[in-house]
């Protein structure tokens, strides 16, 4: 894989309008190689029509893009070659068997591709489904062949359009370890979604985009990182709540205590207090801000600004 950029897609004040309707707003965006990247944002907030920008599926209205290092259009062709992508949901001939349309697939790459079919099956846990036709498969197994259809031409980039709508838990599961393996093996895997929870627990960074415009990016890490307050749980929880009244204490759903704590010495004074007073102490850990409840303080302040 290419390691000499850093970033495998850079964008530069991305525009696109539909007439007066502003789609892509001015994005800035920086997607690091060999990560798993989210882009996300609610239904309509302009996600697809970015892959399709970054696919040259649809043109630019202004600014600039470049993949893998090439700019686009100009460098199109050499770009795209490296990269595979699945917007919206993948289509297929269903009166085929899986393998048969990878081979359909295979005939408009270079002749390596043909040689790549076994090893992509295998990779999307198709390998003993593959020669079944395409009408029998589930959303799940669609969307999997979709992946594998896409791993034909190697790419250092996948770039994958809502790749867990309709999949159910175990789906959703599977298809997780997947991405994960993928980027693994050095590529560079790009998820748009809406899935809040899986894009959590699948990507190490993210862009959030709300009304064509990326509002925030960074890695998970930074923006879920530890919140300003802890989290308490005594044999007593309703002896501490009243003794830690002054530092703000309230109670939360199933149990425990939410405590503000500015920095490690407070946490010290609070679990210093409840073991004077004799409690037991069973649970004193920082927040960690869950990406949903991120998500939903920084769309709350647009709304607010709005």
């Amino acid at each position: 894989m290419d390691t000499t950029h850093p970033y495998v897609v850079e964008t530069e004040n991305l525009t696109k309008r539909f007439g007066d309707r502003v789609a892509v707003d001015g994005v800035d965006l920086r997607i690091p190689a060999g990560s798993a990247f989210g882009y996300l944002g609610p239904n309509g907030a302009g996600k697809t029509t970015l892959i399709r920008m970054l696919l040259g599926l649809t043109s630019v209205s202004s600014g600039a893009v470049s993949i893998l290092g090439h700019s686009m259009p100009s460098g199109r062709a050499q770009a795209l070659a490296r990269v595979g992508a699945i917007v919206e949901e993948p289509r297929f001939h269903h009166y085929l068997t899986g393998r048969e349309n990878l081979r359909i697939a295979a005939a408009a790459r270079e002749p390596e591709a043909h040689t790549r079919i076994d090893s992509a099956l295998e990779r999307v846990g198709l390998t003993k489904r593959a020669d079944e036709r395409v009408k029998a498969y589930s959303l799940g197994m669609r969307q999997r062949l979709g992946v594998a259809r896409a791993l034909l031409g190697d790419p250092e980039l996948l770039i994958l359009d809502e790749p867990m709508n309709g999949l159910d838990p175990a789906g959703i599961e599977e298809f997780r370890l997947m991405m994960r393996g993928l980027v693994d093996e050095g590529r560079t895997v790009v998820l748009s979604s809406h899935l809040l929870d899986e894009v959590e627990k699948t990507c190490d960074a993210i862009a959030i985009v709300d009304q064509g415009k990326v509002v925030v990016q960074g890695s998970i890490d930074e923006l879920t990182g530890d919140a300003s307050s802890v989290l308490v749980a005594t044999g007593d929880d309703d002896r501490a709540h009243a003794l830690l009244a002054g530092y703000g204490a309230e109670r939360i759903d199933g149990g425990g205590l939410r405590v503000p704590s500015e920095d490690d010495s407070t946490t010290a004074s609070i679990n210093r207090r409840l073991v004077e007073a004799g409690l037991d102490v069973h649970r004193l850990e920082p927040e960690r801000i869950s990406l949903e409840r991120r998500f939903l303080e920084i769309t709350s302040r647009l709304e607010a600004a709005a």
